[in-house]
């Protein structure tokens, strides 16, 4: 059996020297030192967008063929992904499918702290195994530290499988970075209390994991402009939304845009391209699903003379 590394050596265990004496400070002054150091959270972020970019680019691909995004981690890590895979349906209207996470310990991690579960490799490949990933999934493997053996196990099973990987962690030549095809490192030094991941390095891996999911989401075409258009109209502030999103992407006013919402079975894409096209309700129905729910492309096919039907 390997010796594990010391965890002493790894920047997210390292004391913080910022916020030494912590217990001894005001609560204003304790705010001033986490805030202090949060500051630092997007410049480590950033100093990764190429690899984001690139990991980006995988999950579009992946998406595009009817591959999945999966998730996986232990703890707060496993947390932030389950947070993430559950807010895109609501956010773009897609299947559940479609974004998936894995947490150590099964759902109950969510609310309470299974600990154990993160150092056995054997769960983390059963796990990944009950997902049957393959080569057009992209598997997403979040540990700060870079060394949980429950994530490294999971990507290294994708990985076997066909499956593109991608590591997300806050410490330079990890395991968990050398199983995946695309590293991305948020080095945002110490927490402000020793060893506690859920504070910086929860907050990077937030970020990272927005940028990933709303980055592909946007390639895909759910987004239109900067407006959330793939939206399921399901209670009144979602239509108010809808009816708001009509009225700042065409020239109709808020009646007008109420009527068109309607007419496109309360679908903002399909009242968008009927709106930008022209088009019939069939017509921009046939043109999105011709364009695998690209608003843009859509139109843009719309426009053209196999898809033009002018409505009645």
């Amino acid at each position: 059996m390997k010796r594990s590394p010391d965890l002493s050596r790894l920047t997210t265990e390292k004391s913080n020297s910022s916020s030494a004496d912590l217990d001894r400070k005001s609560s204003l002054e304790i705010a001033r030192i986490i805030n202090a150091e949060d500051a630092k959270v997007a410049p480590a972020v950033q100093r990764a967008l190429p690899q984001i970019a690139q990991a980006i680019d995988l999950i579009t691909a992946a998406l595009s063929h009817g591959g999945r995004l999966i998730y996986v981690g232990t703890g707060t890590s496993g947390r932030i992904g389950a947070l993430d895979a559950s807010e895109i349906p609501s956010t773009f209207d897609t299947s559940p499918r479609m974004v998936q996470f894995i947490i150590a310990g099964g759902s109950k991690a969510l609310a309470t702290a299974t600990e154990a579960s993160e150092d056995s490799r054997e769960l983390g490949s059963k796990e990944m195994a009950k997902k049957k990933p393959g080569k057009h999934d992209v598997v997403v493997g979040m540990a700060a530290s870079g060394r949980t053996p429950f994530t490294i196990a999971a990507l290294e099973y994708a990985r076997s499988r066909g499956a593109k990987t991608v590591a997300v962690t806050c410490n330079r030549n990890s395991r968990l970075g050398k199983a995946a095809h695309i590293e991305i490192v948020a080095d945002v030094g110490p927490e402000v209390v020793a060893g506690s991941s859920r504070m910086k390095a929860g907050s990077a891996e937030k970020m990272i994991l927005n940028m990933l999911s709303t980055g592909a989401m946007t390639r895909l075409g759910y987004i239109y402009g900067n407006l959330m258009v793939n939206l399921h109209l399901k209670n009144t502030k979602l239509r108010e939304r809808g009816v708001n999103i009509l009225e700042k992407t065409t020239d109709l006013d808020r009646i007008q845009a109420s009527k068109l919402l309607a007419a496109a079975g309360h679908s903002v894409p399909v009242a968008l391209v009927m709106s930008k096209a022209g088009v019939s309700r069939a017509a921009a129905t046939a043109a999105l699903k011709k364009s695998q729910g690209h608003v843009r492309k859509a139109i843009e096919l719309a426009v053209l003379r196999d898809f033009r039907v002018r409505r009645g």
